[in-house]
């Protein structure tokens, strides 16, 4: 399966101005990013898709494929497919070669586990299905536990006709998952010609035969305030220090090894 890798990162931001190239851990948040894909083992390429001049040049200075995109598919409106597309047709002329799916992969998304493309086109390439999104399980933000203020700040029940659905422990919580936003593999068919009985809408690029790769409390952070920042530096720093810790350890020698020895016709 050729898999094209592409990053998007639209130049404008109202939460984070220019979060996609703010530094995390003493890097442009983009950098994490291109490292993710440029150590998966399943893309064939990836290209970083912007409007901004200041992200592609970046980019290429971090040996990334650069993607000029246009304005109007990079506003607070425009669509991811739109980009995705737009994206996938501009590797396709450039390298004439023709990609049977992609994965997208969002530059202000500087937090991923090891491995999470490589399990996300694993499982796309061996269900047969026509994506496969990450999603994190809900914790203490569980659906049951969301309410509505009507206009007197009274509770209204969000889903369901109880107030909670009776349950007070988290522990007593049925699983939930949320998409995360680590990462979204998406066959060619699904993201170009759309698949017949899908629902209209903006995920309508995601087919009908939808999959999940789950992640687990932290393994991925994306940056939409600046809080984000924060965390997501602590992690990643964090991430580093065990590295160098680990480094740092010097391995184990193995022993001699013991000697066995018989008493009386039996194994001591």
């Amino acid at each position: 399966m050729k898999t094209l890798g592409i990053i998007l990162a639209r130049g404008g931001s109202k939460g984070v101005p220019g979060k996609n190239i703010a530094p995390v851990a003493g890097r442009p948040c983009i950098a994490w990013t291109i490292d993710a894909a440029r150590e998966s083992r399943a893309l064939r390429r990836t290209v970083v898709s912007s409007d901004d001049a200041r992200i592609l040049c970046l980019a290429e200075g971090l040996g990334a494929e650069a993607v000029r995109r246009d304005p109007s598919l990079a506003t607070d409106s425009a669509r991811v497919d739109d980009a995705a597309r737009d994206a996938l047709r501009h590797a396709e002329v450039r390298h004439g070669e023709r990609y049977d799916a992609a994965v997208i992969l969002y530059a202000n998304v500087p937090v991923r586990p090891a491995g999470l493309i490589d399990r996300a086109v694993a499982l796309l390439r061996g269900a047969g299905c026509d994506s496969v999104q990450s999603f994190a399980r809900v914790g203490k933000h569980h659906p049951w536990w969301m309410a509505r203020l009507d206009g007197d700040a009274r509770l209204v029940p969000w889903t369901g006709d109880t107030l909670f659905q009776g349950v007070f422990r988290r522990q007593e919580l049925p699983p939930a998952h949320v998409p995360d936003g680590g990462v979204m593999a998406v066959t060619r068919r699904a993201l170009v010609e759309g698949v017949p009985g899908v629902a209209q809408g903006p995920h309508a690029f995601l087919g009908v035969d939808r999959r999940a790769v789950v992640t687990s409390e932290g393994d991925v952070v994306d940056i939409d305030t600046p809080l984000d920042l924060r965390i997501a530096s602590a992690v990643l720093e964090e991430r580093r220090e065990r590295a160098m810790s680990a480094a740092r350890t010097p391995h184990a020698r193995p022993g001699p090894r013991p000697v066995a020895t018989r008493t009386k016709g039996r194994a001591a």
